[in-house]
């Protein structure tokens, strides 16, 4: 884990906590400081952090180095410092300031406050729900170096631990999209040919879990006879979009099976273009297969509810993410602005951005 911290060098309090911060978390990250805007984007070039920790609010060039090292791939921590509490926004009203700094703040997986009264006052702005209160032991005896410490670093890793679908190698990608076809089929000689590169389990399993597709993923495991570490990922935390949840089966949505399949079927394609869902995709994967499907009646019903150019690009994002058979498709994949919009819908189903 690579970890900035940015912080203004004339705040000696600021200063004080992140040289406490840096030298606890030496042995669990590898840590670098920035505290100009020149600092911060050499390192962020440089050393790709995974993390920057900002702490206190930012001039407005520094918070504009700092999104751009989060549009690259790093992942934004703040500390305010008490700099957003009433009374400091007093003495800093400049419009292209705050404009910034909320942007910043919208922008961050976590936001970390120092006591229960900053807490309260940041909450009621509603820029960010994904707060965490752990105290200062640079000003307060409530809490150790040590347990500061230790709780900052359960933020970076919850941080980690979020949307790591964006975060997974090529590797893990072509991993999960053999196990979910394994785990749909049953029977291994459905595989595509699997990684030979090491595969991080953690994220796909993390990735599974947020998008409660674990039991296809440990039955595909099972019958791979794969080595897969002991990851209980009920238990691991993360963060997550605003609106987000857990997604449920399909039947849930649309109602039970009643022995028309075409109706069925339909009614899952509908659902589909008002949510696409990776747990859906394979729900309906699964139901593409059966012998009872007439491929030439669902084609009419799709074109009577005007679903046609949906459900091709559909095909396409099956064929991607659950390799489904091109045989087995009512209607030909087709690979358009459509499906670049699915398949971004699907990509940002966990994603922490600037309208979450």
């Amino acid at each position: 884990m690579k970890v900035l911290f940015v912080y203004p060098k004339s705040e000696p309090l600021i200063s004080r906590h992140v040289s406490m911060l840096a030298d606890g978390l030496r042995q669990s990250a590898t840590i670098d400081t920035a505290d100009s805007v020149g600092a911060i984007r050499k390192a962020a070039k440089e050393q790709e952090p995974d993390i920057i920790h900002c702490h206190g609010c930012p001039s407005v060039s520094a918070a504009r180095a700092i999104l751009s090292a989060v549009n690259k791939g790093s992942r934004l921590v703040l500390t305010l410092h008490g700099q957003m509490e009433p009374w400091a926004k007093e003495t800093n009203r400049k419009v292209p300031a705050i404009y910034w700094q909320k942007e910043l703040i919208r922008r961050a997986y976590a936001v970390i406050l120092l006591g229960r009264l900053e807490l309260t006052n940041f909450q009621r702005l509603g820029w960010n729900r994904r707060t965490e209160e752990i105290h200062n032991a640079v000003t307060t005896n409530t809490i150790s170096l040590k347990e500061m410490c230790t709780a900052t670093f359960a933020v970076y890793q919850k941080v980690l631990d979020s949307n790591t679908l964006e975060l997974m190698d090529e590797p893990t990608v072509r991993m999960l999209r053999a196990v979910i076809k394994v785990g749909i089929m049953g029977d291994r000689r459905w595989t595509v040919v699997l990684p030979s590169e090491e595969v991080n389990w953690r994220h796909l399993l993390l990735y599974a879990e947020h998008e409660n597709i674990r039991n296809y993923i440990d039955y595909g495991i099972s019958i791979l006879g794969l080595s897969v570490p002991p990851i209980d990922t009920t238990r691991i935390a993360a963060y997550f979009p605003d609106n987000y949840e857990t997604p449920k089966p399909i039947r849930e949505k649309v109602g039970d099976y009643k022995g028309k399949e075409t109706d069925y079927l339909v009614r899952i394609i509908n659902q589909l273009r008002q949510q696409p869902l990776l747990l859906h995709l394979i729900e309906l994967t699964r139901e593409l297969y059966r012998d009872t499907v007439n491929d030439d009646q669902l084609a009419e019903a799709l074109e009577e509810k005007k679903l046609t150019a949906f459900t091709k690009s559909l095909m396409q994002l099956l064929d991607e993410q659950t390799a489904l058979d091109e045989g087995y498709m009512p209607l030909p994949p087709a690979d358009n602005r459509l499906t670049r919009q699915i398949r971004q819908q699907l990509e940002n189903h966990l994603n922490i951005d600037s309208k979450s």
